[in-house]
């Protein structure tokens, strides 16, 4: 049996810990939750994950939680998928400055611009400073390079990736070259194509009971 079970639900934000178990290429587990059943909120998977959301992993006895989270902890756990930066690397400090910049900054830059609010708040209430200024951030990163850590893919361009691919799907992001591009790189992954090929057959299976 392996170590590793990921609690998931198809489709949802746990897809972007799916993607990188494919990535690693470790044998893994899957337990799925239904969203629509509510299963994130009983008894059972409070116990792991008490927010009641997915994902949450799990390593042996270790519990993780949180996406940005779990692609880290997944990186430096095996290093031999070089998705990581090692510590004691001059560089890891702007590869965890992307870890934290996907759900710090671009995915709640991207949910004010979905579900704006009834009055505009003040540029040093929001974390994220405006929305323009956090996709210049990004796009400038991929100006000259294919990946932001350059010409390394890392778990930063799972989470950012991630939330740049989803994003301009729904209009949510803007479809500028640089993102573009990025995401045809990134779809042109044999891991993300796995990933998404698992999740269609879950969700297949869901809808066929």
């Amino acid at each position: 049996m392996p170590d590793l079970m990921l609690y998931h639900a198809s489709p949802s934000r746990s897809s972007i810990a799916l993607w990188m178990l494919e990535e690693i290429g470790e044998p893994y587990d899957i337990h799925l939750l239904s969203l629509t059943n509510g299963d994130q909120q009983k008894p059972e998977y409070l116990t792991i994950n008490p927010m009641g959301k997915v994902p949450a992993l799990k390593h042996g006895g270790t519990v993780i939680t949180e996406v940005a989270a779990i692609c880290t902890y997944l990186a430096d756990a095996f290093p031999d998928a070089k998705l990581n930066v090692p510590v004691g690397t001059p560089r890891r400090g702007v590869y965890l400055k992307w870890l934290f910049f996907g759900p710090g900054c671009l995915e709640p830059a991207m949910t004010d611009r979905a579900f704006p609010r009834k009055e505009e708040p003040r540029r040093g209430a929001l974390g994220y400073g405006d929305f323009d200024t956090t996709m210049n951030a990004v796009a400038q990163a991929l100006v000259k390079a294919p990946y932001l850590m350059g010409e390394q893919f890392t778990a930063a361009d799972i989470v950012v990736g991630s939330n740049i691919r989803w994003g301009m799907i729904f209009k949510m992001v803007p479809e500028r070259p640089e993102f573009v591009d990025y995401a045809a790189r990134l779809a042109a992954r044999p891991a993300v194509q796995r990933a998404e090929a698992k999740d269609k057959e879950i969700e297949a299976k869901t809808k066929a009971g």
